[in-house]
């Protein structure tokens, strides 16, 4: 009868043992990151002003501030949680190799990605070969500590902000395949407008303007690739 019990008893905590797995109980976690440039006075003004008017299109849209920073995005990635301090170092050294606050950028148009009867509007910035060198250079660089998809729990969310949409998870998982190199497309988000607006502000004039990054920094993603949760700044 013992040697039934302890049978059975192996037999539980092997099922036990199954079952966390299954439900991913010890999984390896997951962190979707921005390495990305902070930008001057200049350009966060700018983006600040688009944003209000945004908002007053479309209300249930984002503002500009703390949890949803104007940035200029280099690098999109899901990184192993566990590797967070190694690419926190993978990147600050390629950072520090490259002069970027002496940089001028050139801020040349609008755009925005459709999502529906809404859009992502943000501003363009004309890619110069230093850009997309630091881009490649990051990309190198944390290579080692990435994975290939991630789901909600890789992101920010909030009791306000409780979902990450499908667009915005297949857009980090396919940044250096479909966002970088030639294919990149530096800009700084806005926020979010009506179709009917967008194409409205896109059809308009355009003053374009020049304008300087100040800082480096690793952000945890949100819903809509806003950067939400500063993880390290890179720079002083």
């Amino acid at each position: 009868m013992s040697e039934h019990l302890t049978a059975l008893a192996s037999l539980v905590v092997g099922v036990a043992v199954s079952l966390g797995a299954a439900t991913g109980a010890g999984a390896q976690q997951v962190t979707a990151i921005d390495i990305l440039l902070d930008p001057d006075a200049t350009m966060v003004g700018k983006a600040e002003a688009v944003n209000a008017d945004l908002l007053k299109d479309y209300p249930k849209g984002f503002s500009l501030d703390a949890s949803h920073r104007p940035h200029v995005t280099v690098l999109q990635r899901y990184v192993r949680t566990a590797d967070l301090g190694k690419v926190y170092a993978a990147a600050g050294k390629v950072l520090a190799a490259e002069d970027f606050t002496t940089w001028k950028l050139t801020a040349v148009k609008y755009y925005y990605l459709p999502l529906g009867p809404i859009g992502l509007s943000g501003i363009v910035i004309k890619p110069i070969p230093e850009l997309l060198r630091l881009q490649q250079a990051l990309i190198d660089a944390v290579a080692p500590y990435t994975v290939k998809t991630g789901t909600v729990a890789a992101f920010v969310t909030t009791p306000e902000e409780p979902d990450v949409n499908q667009p915005t998870m297949d857009y980090i998982a396919a940044f250096v395949s479909d966002h970088s190199g030639a294919k990149y497309n530096p800009h700084v988000t806005t926020g979010i407008g009506t179709k009917a607006y967008l194409d409205a502000l896109l059809a308009g004039p355009f003053d374009t303007f020049t304008f300087s990054p100040v800082s480096a920094s690793v952000y945890q993603l949100a819903n809509f690739g806003t950067a939400s949760k500063l993880l390290k700044a890179l720079t002083p």
